[in-house]
């Protein structure tokens, strides 16, 4: 009854290969021991060694071996055979264990997710499909297992990133003896229907953000300082250092006729001054003196009150002879020394009282 009772763990690898470990230490302890296995049925067997031995400390501690049928019969012997330490009969459909899914594919709508994955050829019926996933706030995985080959989970926050795996799994006890699934399929990184490298890469281009709208309000915020700062050093200048007038603004024709040619503009500029005065230049007083006596007498005549001066017209007839003064009428700064006074005209002169 021992040769029943020694454990053994048996995979059959999607009914494509046969895995068969036992405890080599535990259970012949110094000793090596050889496998043989036949997929026949009936009273004729032909038993096969063992193609590649899994090592534990250079003894056999497990076969690994083509599936062949559904039905398979295992030996372990002595190392030259002579002696069967164990043996057992078993159905191999009973230890599927199967592969990952295939081509899976991610479809989200709104909170809604539905995964799918490709068909498997042979035991649809003994294959559930099962998703896992958790958000980036989550610490343990939230499950959801369904019908081969499609599994859908609602209550997704579009503003969340989601880690996502997903595997086959064969029914116990209707097709399995031992709960087998298959290894997880790679994981993957979803946002609001977006595929994503990691859901680190949606913590960094939030930090990103934050980082970036930092600067820039510093920016903004150095900027408007200097602003404030150049104005009120703008204001100090001036008081303090008035500014000096730019000299082609004042003396524009010295730039734009004479392209600063001082010398040139000077001689111009006194040259029209000269102009100018020779034009308004008032002549002479030409004072042609009678007889200082009879000056004197007319002024007693006339009183104090009223004095006669005679402007005689000998600038148009050239009359030499007689007194007179030829002077330009008063100008603005003048007239008022002649205010009170009438001018009264005849043929020959004209006379101021």
């Amino acid at each position: 009854g021992w040769k029943y009772a020694i454990s053994t763990t048996i995979i059959n690898f999607n009914n494509e290969k046969m895995q068969i470990t036992w405890a080599a230490r535990e259970l012949f302890p110094s000793k090596n021991v050889s496998f043989s296995y036949t997929f026949d049925e009936g009273k004729t067997k032909i038993w096969k060694p063992c193609p590649t031995y899994l090592l534990d400390q250079d003894y056999n501690s497990g076969c690994l071996f083509k599936t062949e049928g559904p039905t398979l019969a295992m030996s372990i012997r002595n190392s030259n055979g002579s002696e069967e330490l164990f043996s057992k009969t078993l159905k191999s459909d009973f230890y599927i264990k199967p592969n990952p899914p295939e081509n899976v594919t991610f479809f989200w709508k709104a909170d809604t997710v539905t995964v799918s994955c490709k068909k498997p050829e042979r035991a649809v019926k003994c294959l559930r499909l099962e998703l896992q996933y958790k958000s980036k706030f989550d610490k343990d995985w939230q499950s959801r297992t369904s019908k081969c080959c499609s599994v859908g989970e609602q209550g997704f926050d579009p503003r969340k990133c989601y880690s996502f795996r997903v595997r086959l799994k064969r029914l116990v006890p209707y097709c399995n003896v031992v709960n087998y699934s298959s290894d997880w399929e790679a994981e993957t990184f979803w946002m609001n229907g977006t595929l994503l490298d990691s859901c680190d890469d949606d913590i960094k281009s939030q930090s990103n953000t934050v980082i970036v709208l930092s600067c820039l309000l510093a920016v903004l915020l150095m900027m408007l300082i200097l602003l404030i700062l150049l104005c009120k050093w703008q204001r100090l200048q001036k008081s303090v250092m008035p500014a000096i007038p730019d000299p082609k603004y004042v003396f524009t024709d010295l730039f734009s006729d004479h392209n600063g040619n001082f010398q040139e503009w000077i001689d111009k500029t006194d040259h029209a001054m000269t102009q100018t005065k020779l034009e308004y230049e008032e002549p002479e007083c030409i004072i042609e003196a009678e007889s200082q006596q009879e000056d004197e007498k007319n002024s007693d005549k006339q009183g104090p009150q009223e004095k006669i001066f005679t402007f005689s017209r000998a600038a148009e007839n050239n009359d030499s002879k007689a007194a007179q003064i030829a002077c330009l009428m008063p100008t603005s700064s003048t007239m008022g020394s002649f205010a009170g006074f009438q001018i009264l005209m005849n043929d020959d002169m004209y006379v101021m009282l």
